[in-house]
């Protein structure tokens, strides 16, 4: 079992910059997938960003040249989020998950990111 836990999100003015973090209770996201995603009301979850145990990243092209993903150690998952507009106001979930297992699959609960305009 891994805990994940986000912090961050807040109230911010379009064009300000929020950066979110993720702590996991054990030393697991360089070994794994790590996400962001969002959830805005009436709309399904969809990934943000997303970095693979090889350090590469994904970027959903909403965010692109916007956010940042990163990791400074194997416990904590940060998402650096620039620029940010009204239509970023979402509840952002962190997500950690295994390409080898299904079972593998982690859901913080969620930290609200408020853009107003």
């Amino acid at each position: 079992q891994v805990q994940l836990v986000e912090s961050g999100g807040g109230l911010v003015q379009a064009g300000g910059s929020l950066r979110l973090s993720c702590a996991a209770s054990r030393s697991t996201f360089r070994l794994n997938t790590a996400g962001w995603y969002r959830q805005a009301p009436g709309t399904q979850r969809e990934l943000v960003a997303e970095m693979f145990s090889s350090g590469n990243t994904n970027y959903a092209d909403s965010v692109k040249g916007r956010f940042t993903i990163s990791r400074d150690n194997a416990k904590t998952l940060y998402l650096q989020m620039n620029s940010l507009k009204p239509e970023d106001t979402a509840v952002y979930y962190c997500r950690l998950s295994s390409p080898w297992s299904r079972e593998f699959n982690y859901w913080g609960q969620g930290t609200q990111v408020t853009v107003s305009s």
